[in-house]
């Protein structure tokens, strides 16, 4: 469930917009055994005296708090049980603080002990040393380490390896995308690289070139070429769609050899399309002219 938009600046600093997706999450299974999701008093709750975190946004607590009373806290809050009764806010004290704001009298909470807490922060470093998961969930397993665990960009890539905050940052963005662009890259179908140029385009635009990505083997660079037209305003849908499919890519560059000059192919949306040769003078003109005579 994607947050709903339109709350403003603020909102995005608050909560993540790439909410939890366990399709996606290497230490799901994990979870569920050592996690109890329960709905628990607001009263029951304390709030971590050692947060290092001690100032929020009012402006931001405020558009978090009107989207909870329309919505609900969509994301659980993760507490540890107190000796002394009660819980310990482990991760989610911005929405525990929206949510009193809101009125609320209970919150949705994965209660688990420190030690659980640790074995899962363990075993989600273990899984993305080994280098096995792909991009999204790493990126899963990266927002998991953000926001159940309370660490840093750069406290999460020393972790795993010595990544920059920033690849780790790049990483998280490809969660912005829509469902189907996730479950490409997921799947292989498309790659982290070809994926970065989508970040931040409309979910509909995503949709519509998604599949003309795979099936015509976009390269990254192409597509940034696309995009980047795209964000000029000098391409339309349907120079997208006219663009050169690989088969006659490969035609186009044997007969471009052949010919000693340059050949495009450009089809429309009912497979027709065009040939074009190029020719640098007159003289050029008549030496491609007498090939074909």
């Amino acid at each position: 469930m994607s947050a709903k938009k339109g709350l403003g600046r603020g909102f995005d600093a608050l909560i993540p917009t790439e909410l939890l997706d366990e399709s996606f999450d290497p230490t799901a299974d994990q979870d569920g055994q050592v996690s109890d999701l329960r709905s628990i008093k607001i009263s029951e709750i304390h709030i971590d005296a050692d947060q290092p975190r001690k100032h929020f946004s009012a402006e931001a607590l405020a558009e978090l708090a009107a989207s909870i009373r329309e919505h609900g806290v969509i994301q659980p809050i993760i507490v540890t049980p107190r000796p002394a009764g009660g819980y310990t806010i482990v991760a989610g004290e911005r929405r525990f603080r929206a949510a009193q704001d809101a009125e609320l009298d209970k919150v949705p909470a994965l209660v688990r002990t420190l030690g659980a807490q640790h074995k899962l922060e363990l075993s989600l470093i273990e899984n993305l040393q080994r280098e096995n998961l792909n991009a999204i969930e790493t990126a899963t397993a990266y927002l998991k380490l953000r926001d159940q665990f309370n660490l840093t960009a750069d406290e999460i890539g020393q972790r795993v390896g010595g990544k920059s905050g920033i690849a780790v940052t790049n990483t998280l963005r490809l969660l912005r995308l829509p469902k189907e662009a996730k479950q490409a890259i997921s799947d292989g179908k498309l790659t982290e690289g070809q994926a970065r140029s989508l970040i931040g385009l409309d979910d509909e635009l995503v949709l519509e070139i998604l599949p003309k990505m795979i099936r015509e083997q976009w390269s990254a660079r192409r597509t940034e070429a696309i995009i980047a037209a795209l964000k000029r305003g000098k391409t339309t849908k349907e120079k997208i769609v006219t663009t050169m499919p690989v088969v006659y890519s490969r035609e186009a560059t044997r007969l471009g050899k052949k010919l000693d000059s340059k050949v495009e192919v450009k089809t429309t949306k009912r497979g027709s399309g065009k040939i074009t040769i190029a020719f640098s003078n007159e003289d050029d003109f008549r030496r491609i002219a007498k090939l074909f005579s």
